[in-house]
């Protein structure tokens, strides 16, 4: 046995626990996600919406990635009408294979919808990429750090690792707080929106 081969050990032993730990939190989190009352999700999803606003207006974001809800995820729909009226160029997520970093679509509210292989909303016709200054990103569950526990399949943590410069914007419910530790290739999120408000991880960050 070399020197390292022991060190290795232990690490693949660590990196297994914490993926094991992750699992079981995830389904956790997912049931009390999707356990919310309607009212309570519906004022959260409000609340939310609003900080977004009031976040984008303060930081001049013009060209913003969003997410179509799934799976219990806050529902800001209203939020990006307005952002659309008010001219910020909107982009959905789109899967390019297993593997590889997302691309994005531009987007209007309205617009004609398909289905991907994973059964997620994307533009029917997408008209052209748009590179992102700003991202929000559904999470899962966010730490004290607020680095997200997402799905488990890495496509963010990928996309974000090409643009370094671009504005994480983790949105969440307060519920998703949770205490779970981080791989070598998780990415902090900067800012954190929940129904309770605007979070800045970093003080540099709009």
């Amino acid at each position: 046995m070399t020197p390292t081969e022991p060190r290795i050990a232990c690490e693949s032993a660590h990196s297994a626990a914490l993926e094991q730990h992750k699992s079981v939190l995830r389904k956790h989190l997912l049931a009390t996600r999707q356990s919310m009352t309607a009212v309570h999700r519906s004022a959260a999803c409000v609340a939310i919406g609003e900080y977004l606003l009031s976040w984008q207006a303060s930081t001049g974001v013009d060209a913003l990635a969003v997410y179509w809800p799934i799976r219990g995820e806050p529902d800001l729909m209203p939020a990006y009408l307005q952002l659309a009226q008010r001219g910020v160029r909107l982009a959905l997520p789109v899967v390019c294979g297993p593997n590889a970093p997302l691309d994005f679509a531009a987007w209007l509210p309205g617009q004609a919808m398909a289905q991907d292989a994973f059964g997620v909303a994307i533009p029917a016709q997408p008209r052209h990429t748009v590179v992102p200054e700003a991202f929000l990103i559904p999470c899962v569950g966010i730490n004290a750090q607020q680095f997200r526990l997402g799905y488990g399949g890495g496509m963010y943590d990928r996309t974000l690792a090409l643009l370094p410069a671009a504005t994480t914007v983790g949105i969440a419910f307060d519920s998703a707080r949770s205490e779970f530790g981080v791989a070598p290739h998780d990415i902090g999120l900067q800012v954190l929106i929940t129904e309770s408000g605007v979070e800045r991880h970093r003080p540099d960050v709009p």
